[in-house]
């Protein structure tokens, strides 16, 4: 009976929010576009019979999509996510093997902070998939359980994808709230929190907070995987840029990797103080200083499940628009000669009560 209840409540719920975001978030649907509405009343008409033969299957589907946490056995599902999770635990980068054991050829490797899924466990090693790399690694090295959840939720994120064509994103979690803009379908956003009970998703807008109607994304959650030795040996070779100074800390760039780092800068931290720009370009020169990622500014910025921006294209279409800050090339200019006001730090995100160093929006770690 309590959950009878309980599913009628997340019902009216997915009801409610339907129809409010339908009315101001989803954008005019082209003319004699019957398929969408066939689709919109089959949904509906579902939702209204209980005893309809996918009902059931169409309101948890709802709850997953919107994360909306009405049951005992979702919250279950959700923790199951996790099960097979494996992350690295290395300081620079972790070999994956062919076979387990350690004379066996290195197929791929992973670097500090990422991590995969666990296809299988023998003596003591576990065969991996983390990308497009499928392999063995030693127990020794690698994190599982609580541990593994732990680091995951530490260094990954969780990122949003616009489904609808075009998408309001709102000052306030209501649907007539003050507009700050529109996102196209496609883009990917950082996650900043969930309103679970009534179907909004705070994302970073530009540096600012924004609400979006959570009916139309789909939420993933990302960390940094693999590369496999022929994907490895590719992006060497495409990488054209000039050996750096390590004894100085300079990194000598031409131009065009010059305006990549900056147009990182311009989507992470177009908004941020001038010191808050510099230190994004920081950030990316310190791993690349780093053993334990790549070695290169081009392979730093597109790592898997890093720079949200360069995971959705938008560092590309900025650098191809060429209209980039003129603040957030000199920051980019400044952070290649060497010039770091965070010292050794390799991560940031927006503040959320993490410890680290502020500046602006973000807080350095």
């Amino acid at each position: 009976m309590a959950r009878s209840r309980r599913l009628f409540a997340a019902v009216l719920s997915v009801m409610l929010s339907l129809v409010l975001t339908l009315q101001t978030d989803m954008t005019v649907r082209a003319a004699g576009s019957s398929d969408y509405l066939q689709d919109l009343r089959g949904g509906v008409a579902a939702l209204l019979n209980p005893g309809a033969a996918n009902s059931t299957e169409i309101v948890n589907a709802q709850a997953k999509q919107w994360n909306l946490d009405f049951s005992k056995e979702e919250k279950e599902e959700e923790e199951e996510n996790f099960e097979n999770l494996v992350m690295v635990n290395v300081k620079k980068v972790l070999n994956v093997r062919s076979e387990a054991r350690d004379d066996a050829e290195k197929i791929g490797k992973i670097y500090k902070d990422g991590g995969g899924t666990i296809l299988e466990r023998k003596d003591g090693w576990t065969k991996i998939q983390s990308g497009n790399v499928i392999g063995w690694a030693s127990d020794a090295y690698l994190l599982f359980d609580e541990e593994a959840v732990a680091l995951a939720k530490d260094v990954g994120k969780t990122v949003a994808t616009i489904e609808a064509e075009t998408l309001r994103v709102r000052q306030k979690p209501e649907p007539d709230a003050e507009v700050l803009g529109l996102l196209p379908g496609g883009e990917i956003v950082d996650v900043l929190s969930q309103d679970r009970e009534n179907g909004w998703i705070c994302i970073d807008y530009s540096g600012k907070e924004g609400y979006v109607s959570a009916e139309f994304v789909s939420l993933k959650f990302t960390i940094d995987v693999g590369e496999t030795m022929e994907e490895y040996k590719a992006r060497l070779k495409a990488e054209k840029e000039a050996a750096r100074n390590v004894n100085y800390g300079a990194y000598t760039a031409d131009a065009d990797t010059t305006l990549l780092l900056a147009a990182l800068i311009h989507c992470e931290a177009g908004g941020e103080p001038y010191e808050g720009q510099v230190a994004v370009g920081a950030v990316v020169m310190n791993r690349v200083r780093s053993s334990a990622y790549p070695d290169t500014i081009h392979g730093v910025i597109y790592a898997s499940g890093q720079f949200t921006p360069a995971m959705s294209g938008k560092v590309n279409r900025v650098l191809e628009s060429g209209k980039i800050y003129e603040s957030c090339i000199k920051a980019a200019e400044e952070a290649l000669s060497g010039v770091s006001n965070v010292g050794d730090l390799t991560h940031f995100r927006r503040v959320n009560g993490r410890e680290g160093l502020v500046i602006g929006n973000h807080v350095f770690y």
